[in-house]
């Protein structure tokens, strides 16, 4: 199921036309990179008002799933996103807003100075993220996963097991690469890409020990196979910040496969093909090596 959001910027620079709006867009193009339908977008000065007209507009109006706001967090005496988003809450939710501080200490001892808030009204998850492009990412990519599963319980009740296991793969359909193309192309920066390359890693049957060592085995059965979210959204980050490359999306499957599943897919668009080439290549063999865990089933 794919799931709708908001992007909501709040700066009084930006209002005025002083500073460009870096991080509406960047989120804009994580969400949809993460399979979101980002439906609305804002921008917004610093002013209680305006922001919870845009908050109540996100939940009661069109009824999103999911909205973020990105900018006034600090210690600013015009930093109120908080505050003007608590009085729209209906319940809070402290602990995704504790997991986005807890990343961003392991990144810079300033991360506890984010005021960030978070919580629910009616159906929709509303999360503070903070105004720089960087740190919005890393926040936002921190707690991508958990937001997805919010979203589920809200539209589904608040029924979803959050102790359930993660569903087998072959119960879990590879994303449409056609979808995804079409989603690239309408995506910020679309007019800069050149070139789209797309990669299909399947389950194959014959054992790595095979084709590494051309040591005897027999036929691989499935693979189980999951990943490490973190060294996967380092890997993102480092792949989109290649020379060149302004579109990167990558799916992974989780559980038990057998021999033809897809593993991964990942889709790279840049400026010219030596680039996109070398951000392929270099995203797929790190995805390969550093964020993937296989066990070969015999």
């Amino acid at each position: 199921m794919k799931y709708t959001a908001a992007v909501i910027t709040v700066s009084d620079k930006g209002c005025r036309g002083e500073r460009e709006d870096a991080s509406g867009p960047a989120l804009r193009t994580l969400l949809e990179e993460e399979g979101w339908e980002v439906v609305y977008t804002a921008l917004v000065p610093d002013e209680a008002v305006r922001i919870k007209e845009q908050l109540v507009k996100c939940s009661d109006e069109l009824a999103v799933s999911l909205v973020l706001t990105t900018g006034g967090t600090g210690f600013s005496p015009r930093d109120i996103t908080p505050e003007a988003t608590r009085e729209v809450l209906e319940r809070e939710t402290p602990g995704i807003p504790e997991a986005m501080r807890a990343e961003s200490m392991t990144i810079t001892p300033r991360g506890c100075l984010s005021r960030s808030a978070a919580g629910i009204r009616a159906r929709t998850l509303i999360v503070n993220l903070p105004g720089s492009e960087k740190a919005a990412r890393e926040n936002l990519m921190a707690v991508l996963e958990a937001l997805r599963h919010g979203a589920q319980m809200l539209a589904s009740e608040g029924s979803a097991d959050c102790a359930a296991p993660l569903s087998p793969a072959a119960e879990v359909p590879a994303p449409s690469m056609d979808e995804w193309l079409r989603e690239a192309k309408s995506a910020p920066n679309s007019e800069l890409c050149g070139m789209y390359l797309f990669h299909r890693g399947q389950v194959r049957s014959t054992a790595k020990a095979q084709v590494r060592e051309n040591a005897a085995s027999k036929p691989v059965a499935g693979l189980l196979l999951s990943h490490d979210e973190k060294k996967l959204s380092a890997a993102l980050e480092r792949a989109r910040a290649m020379q060149g490359i302004y579109y990167v999306r990558v799916w992974l499957a989780e559980g038990e496969l057998e021999v033809g599943d897809d593993i991964m897919q990942v889709l790279v668009g840049g400026d010219i093909r030596p680039n996109v080439v070398a951000a392929l290549e270099a995203l797929v063999d790190e995805l390969k090596t550093n964020c993937l865990e296989e066990t070969e089933l015999f």
